[in-house]
């Protein structure tokens, strides 16, 4: 192991020149795969354990010791509150549909073969071209719950999870990721060209997913007799989810300045779950569950955001689809703020690697944690890889697919900076030497976008949001992390 200090200004420890805080991490995902005890605890003593060593050995980003906890948890604490809540929220909005009737009424109007799972997965990847993967992803659940009574495969849950990241990857509000990259002035044109890559990622997965999922328990048609539907309920479920996105837009686009302070997105949903409480009680039941659930998320998000990762590899192709299988163990949340901030990046391909990416393992994205929480069948990797086989065929597809048809479109762009193309891939660890800032055509996105915690994307201090005024930012020079 080096002396502390050889990194440059990275101040920790590292082994053959990689820092601890990746071996712990890396043992972590390892112990979850692969260890067969409750993966709740597992994450929280993982987290415990890099937080201790942190502030033993390896200084926070934000400094040393208790002073440099309590300003990265300032840094993080309305991600992972916005995480928590939404989790929560959105496995009460579940037992709502489930209680409303729907899922009860649907058999009538699927086919009872094959294809009526295919049609499933499909409503799932539209429905989450409109509303956030997680909503989409247990809104699907449950239906799949009704129609398939209960017994649900493992690969056609890794689908159906997939099939919700997918739904949001061309769609500025499909998916938090693709939000974020439209606040920071990525057009909504500029993402949607990963709908090439994600509907070819959608038959590639869907179609043995659904023949997977027949063979083991088809589509039963006979709706039981006497249900009715209760439209309150459903009614409810619409309005949530409709403040929610509202919610996200109106803070993103007019009180940018506000998003860091609370999780205002998690406080509209369950402001709103308690006051229609009244009109149509939430099974509060369900919260037990999906707290542990959620917690065990959390504690990797947690994890992942004291990585000393101070840049992503050189923007190309070949790194956008690292990034992708990056995703599957990160959370793919900070991935999209480095790469933001880097610049330089073909934005619908990376909206592809990011959100579809964490597909490929249960706990690789917020609604693998949400489905699986409700089918514990799911929390095992080696399952989810044997039988999700087609998730990881169909993100490298699908890639293929899109570089194939569209090509590589390096910086296409963020609003208003200028340059010359991306030097080629290099991993740049934290301290190590940095090449200067690569420049980018005038078409091309800059990377002068000040990233201050959480999901609030700024401008820089001083600087005029050119979405309004029209004029192109001036790059920052701040170090704020």
């Amino acid at each position: 192991m080096s002396a502390v200090g050889t990194m440059g200004s990275f101040a920790g420890p590292v082994l053959a020149s990689v820092p601890i805080e990746f071996l712990l991490f890396g043992a972590l995902l390892l112990a979850i795969a692969f260890v067969h005890v409750n993966t709740t605890y597992l994450a929280m003593g993982g987290a415990l354990l890099l937080t201790l060593y942190k502030l033993a050995a390896s200084p926070f980003a934000e400094g040393a010791g208790l002073a440099g906890l309590a300003g990265h948890f300032g840094h993080e604490w309305v991600l992972l509150a916005n995480l928590l809540g939404l989790l929560l929220g959105f496995a009460l909005l579940a037992r709502h549909i489930e209680q409303s009737g729907l899922p009860l009424l649907l058999p009538k109007y699927l086919p009872d073969n094959a294809s009526g799972g295919f049609l499933l997965l499909v409503a799932v990847f539209v429905l989450s071209s409109v509303l956030d993967n997680i909503a989409a992803a247990i809104i699907g659940a449950a239906i799949a719950h009704t129609v398939f009574r209960g017994k649900i495969h493992v690969g056609f849950l890794a689908s159906l999870v997939a099939c919700s990241n997918a739904g949001g990857v061309g769609s500025v509000l499909g998916d938090t990721t693709t939000t974020m990259m439209w606040i920071a002035g990525v057009g909504p044109m500029q993402v949607f060209p990963g709908y090439v890559a994600a509907v070819v990622a959608l038959l590639i997965t869907a179609i043995p997913a659904s023949l997977q999922q027949h063979a083991y328990s088809p589509v039963v048609t006979d709706a039981p007799a006497g249900v009715r539907l209760d439209w309150p309920r459903l009614a409810i479920v619409v309005s949530i989810l409709v403040l929610a996105v509202l919610t996200n837009l109106v803070m993103n686009l007019y009180f940018k300045d506000m998003v860091d302070t609370l999780p205002f997105l998690a406080l509209a949903v369950w402001a709103a779950l308690l006051l229609t409480a009244a009109w149509r009680r939430p099974d509060w039941s369900e919260l037990p569950n999906a707290l542990q659930g959620a917690i065990f998320l959390l504690a990797l998000v947690w994890c992942a955001s004291m990585m000393p990762v101070d840049r992503l590899p050189a923007a190309s192709w070949h790194s956008t689809f690292s990034i992708g299988f990056l995703s599957a163990v990160l959370d793919n949340i900070p991935l999209t703020a480095l790469a933001l901030k880097q610049g330089g990046y073909d934005w619908g391909m990376l909206a592809y690697a990011v959100g579809f990416g964490g597909s490929m393992l249960w706990f690789g994205s917020s609604a693998g944690v949400a489905v699986s929480n409700r089918y514990p069948q799911a929390k095992s990797v080696t399952a989810w890889l044997r039988h999700g086989w087609h998730v990881a065929l169909a993100y490298v597809v699908g890639f293929a697919v899109m570089l194939g048809l569209l090509g590589w479109h390096p910086g296409a762009p963020l609003r208003g900076a200028a340059s010359i193309a991306s030097p080629a891939p290099t991993l740049l660890l934290p301290g190590a030497a940095r090449a200067p800032a690569p420049e980018y055509a005038p078409r091309d996105a800059g990377s002068g976008f000040k990233i201050n915690g959480g999901l609030g994307l700024k401008l820089p201090n001083g600087a005029a949001d050119p979405a309004r005024t029209g004029v192109a930012a001036t790059p920052s020079t701040s170090t704020d992390k």
